[in-house]
């Protein structure tokens, strides 16, 4: 961790060069969700290989740039692809442009995702909000030296994700007739999916849905002190006793379908930061 600094700066520094506004919000888009980059009033794209120190990205779907300019008349700063574990990726890598958005001045960091679902009431195509999460991944993106110029050696945890921005974002979805749910994201390292005997047991300790991202990110927004708004697509629901096989273009392909509803709660949520 104690390189993360320079690092950081050698990012800033080149993304300055193609952008030089100061973003409000860093958002950071999963599967099937790169969508909203329409929505984006874009000032600079600028891919992840001439970033210095960013990994590059290689799950289905992901692009793999950033996307700088307005949304909703908010100045933010567009992951369209992230990282994962099971690409080999270190999660400090891995979680390094949360840092460096942080560093651009971001108040505000929104997370997608695309997550099997294992409660019962869950519908594939809905969303779901995080209240909270899971960490099954067996590792941490803190672990090693602490640089106190970072954020803390044991940062808190109590409330990951905005309690007010979960409410605000499920009266978004209310009034857009939008199924939406707040629960437990469970994360894995992946790549493969869940046995039935592997999703029995993550219902057992209070996961609504699974997936492989999401937290090492959420993780260091509470280190340097950011908020965190969250969602997750709900691309098929896992009943261990009627377990269907699943692939990944599959996935993809359900995220897609539900993308309209994730885009007008991010939306909202940006709204919201635009006015406050």
């Amino acid at each position: 961790m104690l390189r993360l600094s320079g690092q950081i700066q050698d990012a800033v520094t080149t993304i300055r060069q193609h952008w030089s506004r100061t973003p409000r919000v860093g958002i950071i888009l999963g599967t099937g969700l790169g969508g909203l980059t329409s929505e984006i009033d874009q000032e600079a794209v600028i891919s992840y290989q001439i970033i210095p120190h960013f990994p590059r990205s290689t799950a289905i779907g992901h692009k793999g740039q950033l996307v700088c300019g307005n949304l909703a008349g908010v100045p933010v700063v567009t992951m369209e692809g992230r990282f994962h574990a099971y690409e080999g990726y270190p999660l400090q890598q891995i979680t390094l442009p949360v840092r460096v958005m942080n560093e651009m001045g971001i108040e505000l960091l929104i997370v997608s995702n695309a997550s099997g679902g294992m409660n019962d009431a869950y519908r594939p195509g809905d969303v779901m909000i995080l209240k909270d999460h899971i960490n099954l991944m067996g590792d941490n993106p803190l672990t090693g030296i602490n640089d106190d110029n970072l954020g803390p050696r044991f940062p808190d945890m109590s409330e990951p994700y905005d309690k007010k921005l979960i409410d605000i974002g499920m009266q978004v979805a209310e009034d857009q007739e939008i199924r939406a749910h707040r629960g437990v994201y469970v994360a894995l390292k992946g790549p493969n999916y869940e046995t039935p005997a592997e999703y029995r047991f993550l219902k057992v300790i209070g996961g609504d849905v699974v997936g492989m991202s999401t937290v090492p990110e959420v993780i260091v927004a509470a280190h340097v002190g950011l908020k965190v708004f969250a969602i997750s697509t709900i691309t098929n629901v896992a009943l261990p006793e009627e377990l269907e096989p699943v692939d990944g273009e599959a996935i993809v392909e359900a995220a897609e379908r539900a993308e309209a509803s994730v885009r007008k709660i991010v939306i909202g949520i940006v709204k919201h930061v635009r006015q406050s």
